[in-house]
């Protein structure tokens, strides 16, 4: 064999260790687990044939512990870059066979390589999380090396979407990454996250909890809110994240992919007309209202499990993405509260970072009353979703379907906080308060059982129509519900060039 074939084999030989990374057997323990490896996972979410490895013969520095006998080429992480339908991505993924995940400072390396790549290209940045955390053999290395993403994270916020899936265990300070970026993904029964795990609950506060309980898919997705989705497995895992991915930009100078429009924008829909109950009382469901009006009655709905008296999530309108943000009539009569305020107000403040148009439909009583909403901040936690929306400078257009009390009415995208085209359907019902609660206020128990109806009546009539607003001209439009698709899609046009920027500042002081 000549010296140059030696050398050809040596390189191939090298791929061929890399790519196996811990090992066949360490390979079948993690199928068994119902995980994909690392690689595969990369293979299901990039275009085929797209992705490009770097860093791939890395290997760890550490010498303590009997640690430079064991080494793997990659070093237990995957990084490069790849396309989604055709545009730009960086990833890296952590290989669970090799050293549990954990990070090394070498592997760090290899991370803010592709981050600081990422944010010179302005390209999206998607990691693949299944790790123990930091590599406790390295001490120090391995938690500076944590920093050093933290800090790009941080860096990239808002510049480039970061997204993250959570596709095994992950602990300590491999969860603070995740929480930084954009969105977080999580898969049914495989995938945990927290900052201190079962073992060392147990032995500080005496607590016996599973990890599922403390950090499994459904406990973020639906109690801590920490999450935004969840898949059956790795696969589907993959498969939204290339759905989500079709709806945002690469970074925050572009504008949102726009796909080709095959649903007529004139689109009528008759059933509009009778969704809204007459009884201002009776609940209906307004995901049925978004899955009419946008384009092919999809809605890619985020954070579905958590909050859910109010909905989130992206759709088009004649093929351009926009995000939605709408109250839920049919789950706690659609009040605003801490946790559905905190929801809302992190979504408009992504879609306002990445030039992505706000719709949001609004039928809200008010803000949850109680000592509990009282004592966790409401005053404060409401706030935000009045600061993301009042901050917002993408396009904003509103549709008040029925009641719109109070300060809640304020806050959901009013004309008052910069929104462009305020819609309203007949039905709508636009005051401080119900008709009934007005009247105990303004009359003081000094009224006849007829004089009471009386004057509930005149407030209703006075307040329970858009009419009073849009006499003056905070309402632009009172529409009739069939025709809700071409008026949104009217709105989107007309804004579509809009330029509006905030006083010059380092940035706000949210209320956090």
């Amino acid at each position: 064999m000549s010296t140059a074939q030696e050398k050809y084999h040596q390189l191939e030989e090298r791929h061929r260790l890399a790519e196996l990374g811990g090992g066949q057997d360490r390979i079948d323990k993690l199928h068994a687990t119902g995980r994909k490896t690392a690689r595969e996972r990369i293979h299901d979410l990039l275009d085929p044939n797209t992705f490009v490895e770097l860093d791939k013969f890395m290997t760890h520095r550490c010498t303590d512990f009997g640690m430079e006998q064991t080494k793997f080429f990659g070093d237990g992480f995957i990084t490069g870059y790849g396309k989604i339908d055709g545009r730009l991505v960086y990833v890296f993924a952590q290989d669970f066979t090799v050293f549990g995940g954990s990070l090394s400072r070498a592997n760090a390396d290899k991370i803010v390589k592709i981050m600081d790549l990422a944010m010179k290209m302005g390209a999206p940045l998607i990691g693949l999380n299944d790790s123990g955390g930091a590599r406790i053999q390295e001490g120090v290395q391995s938690l500076a090396g944590y920093a050093d993403i933290f800090y790009r994270n941080v860096r990239a916020s808002g510049v480039i979407p970061q997204i993250s899936a959570i596709l095994g265990p992950c602990a300590g300070g491999a969860v603070y990454s995740p929480a930084i970026t954009d969105f977080i993904m999580m898969v049914k029964d495989t995938s945990y996250m927290f900052v201190t795990g079962p073992d060392v609950i147990k032995t500080v506060t005496h607590e016996e909890v599973s990890k599922e309980e403390l950090g499994g898919a459904m406990t973020h997705n639906s109690k801590s809110g920490v999450a935004h989705f969840t898949a059956d497995d790795d696969e589907q895992a993959m498969m939204m994240l290339r759905e989500l991915m079709s709806f945002l930009p690469s970074n925050n100078l572009e504008d949102p992919p726009v796909k080709p429009c095959m649903d007529d924008i004139h689109r009528e829909d008759e059933k509009l007309m009778d969704l809204i109950p007459s009884d201002p009382n009776k609940p209906y469901d307004m995901k049925e209202l978004i899955t009419t009006v946008v384009d092919d009655h999809h809605f890619f709905e985020v954070m579905p499990h958590y909050a859910q008296n109010i909905i989130i999530g992206f759709a088009r309108f004649n093929g351009s993405p926009v995000g939605i943000v709408a109250n839920q009539p049919a789950y706690l009569a659609g009040v605003l509260d801490i946790n559905s305020s905190v929801k809302a107000a992190r979504f408009v403040r992504f879609c306002d970072a990445f030039n992505i148009p706000l719709v949001t439909f609004v039928d809200v009583p008010g803000f949850l009353p109680g000592t509990a909403q009282e004592y966790g901040g409401i005053i404060k936690h409401g706030a935000k979703l009045l600061y993301a929306f009042a901050e917002a400078t993408v396009p904003k257009i509103t549709l008040i379907t029925r009641k719109a009390y109070g300060g809640a009415y304020d806050v959901m995208a009013s004309k008052h906080i910069g929104a462009d085209i305020n819609l309203a359907y007949p039905t709508a019902e636009i005051a401080v308060m119900g008709p009934d609660g007005a009247v105990n206020i303004i009359f003081r128990d000094k009224l006849s059982d007829e004089e009471r109806a009386k004057a509930v009546q005149d407030y209703r009539d006075t307040f329970a129509s858009p009419y009073k607003a849009a006499e003056l001209g905070y309402i632009d439009q009172i529409i009739y519900p069939r025709k809700t698709r071409v008026r949104i899609i009217e709105s989107l046009q007309m804004a579509r060039n809009k330029r509006e920027t905030n006083p010059p500042k380092k940035h706000g002081n949210i209320p956090l």
